[in-house]
């Protein structure tokens, strides 16, 4: 049995968060299955697995930035180091109502576990007592507390262990049979649960997180929760066609709710974050804030989406602001238009990484998933577009390798629903380009999902950005403000200058043949810079045509594909 740590330290909190990571992974699908509560709409799993994600991200940069500055015991950064980091990447990258509740979690036992007098590990007790103090930071950050949801799985988790004596393991073991036993009573204190037959999908994942601690801890995998509740198991439907209830425990349920999912990362006082809590309160539900010391992640579900930016741009300054429609048929869409009666016979959906490719896509008929820098689609987003879509058979295109598993997910769940879909597994906006633009529509669906998977493969894509720090690449060591150009997802130019960076990029493509140069100009890139490159094909390259779209905000300065 491989040695795990008696302690909760350092190197705990990374195999922690790795582990719960690769967790979420594989149930993610499941949680997005049963999540019913406080809306339908299919991303719960996945946005836990995304906040996760950046907590990890954020964590095994510490550890690597320790590495780089030498000195002291290279690779184990202080206790106090790894659980703010984690917090930190948490809170910036939460996704959704469970996310960014999971977030606050995290930061509840941060500042136990970071404080001025925390020890460099702490023992089964310190473990204990931070688990009680995410508990309860978490369900104070929530507007209304509702039984029966993650709030009651936590604090189940901190009642158990705080009744354990004993090491780390022991406690964490405590901590996940008691969130474990909590769970399985979720549909027996929320309505809507018992009606679907199913447990907390942010409850569930909450077990499933504490799994991981255990295993991080143990060296042992603990026994995985049931998905479901008791009683008969619903159709797969249930999970989107059961209306969610309101907020308050207190209130009964109503018919619809807000159409509008706002999140936004928040820098602000304390004194405007309390009067910021108040008027979205009034606005709308599901209202969860947290953080503190200056940063706060703004999560609530509204009609006017605008009022709750402009009530954030009151309180501070707001960023990476998403604004996410629940779409028509979801639980929180009261009056939506209803489908039209009839399927088309086929469609394309594509996540697209700017305004102006989302345009493009829509020209062609297709319909378009908008990846704003730094925020993927969860696979909520790319259901709710599939049904959009309204087709008897889809193809969906994800464009990024980041989202294959988060469009895997969403192509299962429609499948379920009785939608054949084709997923082509596009790692960049210029391969989508060229699939759609070979799709035909009138023929048959394998013979146009081939065509255009072939399209796709036959296309080498490119990207030059803007290193935002320092970090080890394929092509050397880069510096932040670096110009780098990424061929097929690796670092092959490292350079000073945009416009000559992405010259010699475009040479390296060449170099390998080609008939058909598409370049994707974002906002960020210098006027000249497709002139430039287009001037460079014409002289070099014989019998080579380009074409230029323009991109708008997108996270990459510029996109190349050469086919």
């Amino acid at each position: 049995m491989p040695q795990v740590p008696q302690t909760f330290d350092a190197l705990a909190v990374r195999a922690w968060c790795g582990l719960a990571l690769d967790a979420l992974g594989r149930a993610r699908e499941e949680i997005d299955a049963i999540n019913v509560y406080p809306v339908a709409d299919g991303d719960t799993g996945t946005n836990l697995y995304l906040t996760l994600e950046s907590a990890a991200t954020a964590v095994e940069a510490v550890f690597a930035g320790h590495e780089a500055g030498g000195g002291g015991d290279p690779g184990r950064p202080t206790l106090a180091d790894a659980v703010r980091a984690m917090a930190h990447g948490a809170l910036i990258g939460a996704r959704g109502n469970s996310g960014t509740i999971l977030a606050q979690l995290l930061r509840g036992m941060a500042q136990v576990l970071a404080g001025d007098d925390a020890p460099g590990h702490a023992d089964g007790t310190g473990l204990g007592l931070a688990l009680r103090h995410a508990a309860d930071s978490a369900r104070q950050a929530v507007a209304h507390p509702v039984e029966g949801t993650v709030l009651t799985v936590a604090s189940a988790a901190a009642d158990a262990a705080a009744a354990a004596d004993g090491d780390c393991g022991a406690v964490a073991r405590a901590a996940y049979e008691g969130a474990r036993t909590a769970l399985a009573e979720t549909p027996d204190r929320l309505e809507v649960l018992r009606q679907a037959g199913v447990v907390d999908a942010g409850g569930r994942g909450l077990v499933t997180v504490l799994a991981a601690l255990v295993e991080s801890l143990t060296g042992e995998t603990p026994r995985g929760p049931a998905a479901r509740g008791p009683g008969p198991h619903p159709r797969t439907e249930a999970a989107h066609t059961v209306a969610a209830p309101c907020a308050d425990d207190d209130a009964p349920p109503r018919p619809g709710g807000p159409a509008f999912e706002v999140i936004y990362l928040l820098e602000a006082e304390d004194a405007a974050v309390a009067r910021l809590r108040e008027r979205l309160d009034a606005l709308g539900d599901s209202l969860v804030v947290v953080g503190g010391d200056g940063l706060w992640n703004v999560h609530v579900h509204v009609d006017d989406a605008g009022a709750a930016v402009e009530a954030g741009v009151e309180a501070g300054r707001p960023y990476r602001i998403r604004i996410t429609h629940f779409g028509a048929g979801d639980a929180h869409a009261p009056g939506a238009e209803r489908m039209p009666a009839e399927r088309v016979q086929r469609a394309v959906v594509a996540v697209v990484p700017g305004e102006g490719l989302a345009g493009l896509c829509t020209e062609a008929g297709a319909t378009a998933v908008l990846a704003r820098p730094g925020e993927p689609p969860a696979s909520g987003e790319l259901v709710q577009a599939v049904r959009r879509a309204h087709a008897r058979e889809v193809v969906l295109l994800p464009n990024d390798a980041e989202l294959r598993h988060t469009a895997a997910a969403a192509a299962e769940q429609v499948r379920a629903e009785g939608v054949r879909v084709a997923l082509i597994p596009t790692r960049s906006a210029v391969q989508g380009i060229a699939a759609l633009a070979v799709h035909e529509p009138g023929r048959r669906f394998d013979e146009d999902v081939v065509a255009m998977t072939s399209a796709a493969g036959a296309t080498r894509y490119a990207e030059v950005t803007v290193a935002e720090r320092q970090s080890w690449t394929m092509a050397g060591i880069c510096q932040a403000g670096d110009v780098l150009g990424l061929v097929d997802g690796d670092v092959a130019v490292i350079g000073q200058d945009l416009t000559e960076t992405a010259l010699a990029v475009l040479d390296r493509m060449l170099a390998a043949g080609g008939e058909l140069v598409t370049l994707v100009v974002g906002d960020g890139a210098p006027e000249s810079v497709a002139e430039r490159l287009q001037a460079r094909v014409r002289e070099a390259y014989l019998a080579v045509d380009t074409v230029v779209h323009h991109g708008g905000r997108q996270g990459s300065v510029l996109l190349i594909g050469v086919e």
